[in-house]
């Protein structure tokens, strides 16, 4: 028997991968994140399945249902938000099953600062201004940051950064990035991207705070970066009519001549 950690995706329902779906109603366990996992997933669940809120639970309390389980010859849909690889611990669990020569496989999900850059209808990396989308966050009570993983020597880089669990902490991330970036460099902040109630701001670096005003809650990702404004970006050379690639060989010596 396995235990299936799925991600859940960033709220709406329909955004979990079928294989995520059919896992969960294949599974006669589902544990879930009932902070952040949608109530409308439990429905894919089949009938008389145990689903269990991990809201309240422990660790020791999640792997003892994950071992009981097992033991009894069960499958567990075992879901989180977004997707298991960012800040989902489920690096933990894991370990803790690796211990108990427990199996396990990993579904991936939609992340939230994808979602949260479908919202905005925006590219995170654009040709000839940046190439790269760093994921942070800043220190909280949970987890410290490493001292050498900054918002400074992130945005000495340029490139587009999503900053997660930091809102509350909004004055100071805005201090760290303004001597990098400019006053002027677009920023938004989108809260719960893809649930009913999704809000977004957009602003700058000196008119977020006032944008914002008192309306701060921690599930909300804030996104830096000239990308998320810009126009004047370059074309990209892959679909540029000159350029010579496999799926169209362009010139009289293509590289790939006899491609189809």
């Amino acid at each position: 028997m396995t235990i299936h950690f799925i991600g859940a995706g960033p709220g709406a329902p329909d955004l979990i991968t079928l294989r995520g779906r059919d896992l969960i109603a294949s599974s006669p366990v589902c544990l879930y994140a009932g902070s952040l996992v949608p109530q409308a997933l439990l429905a894919h669940c089949p009938p008389g399945a145990k689903i269990i809120n991990t809201a309240p639970l422990s660790l020791d309390e999640i792997i003892a249902e994950l071992a009981a389980a097992h033991a009894a010859g069960q499958d567990v849909a075992r879901l989180h938000s977004g997707d298991l690889s960012v800040w989902s611990a489920m690096g933990e669990q894991l370990r803790r099953l690796r211990a108990l020569n427990i199996p396990y496989d990993v579904t991936p999900g939609v992340p939230s600062f994808a979602a949260a850059a479908a919202a905005l209808a925006t590219e995170l990396t654009l040709p000839g201004l940046t190439q790269s989308v760093v994921l942070t966050r800043t220190s909280g009570r949970a987890t410290a940051m490493p001292d050498r993983e900054n918002l400074p020597a992130f945005a000495a880089t340029g490139a587009t950064l999503a900053i997660h669990l930091s809102v509350h902490v909004l004055e100071k991330v805005v201090a760290d990035l303004t001597p990098h970036y400019g006053p002027d460099c677009p920023v938004a902040v989108v809260w719960r991207a893809t649930w009913p109630d999704e809000r977004i701001v957009r602003a700058t670096l000196a008119t977020l705070q006032t944008a914002i005003g008192a309306e701060m809650e921690r599930t909300a990702l804030i996104l830096v970066g000239p990308a998320l404004a810009a126009e004047g970006f370059e074309e990209s050379r892959l679909y540029a009519g000159d350029y010579d690639r496999r799926f169209r060989p362009v010139g009289t010596e293509p590289r790939f001549p006899d491609a189809k």
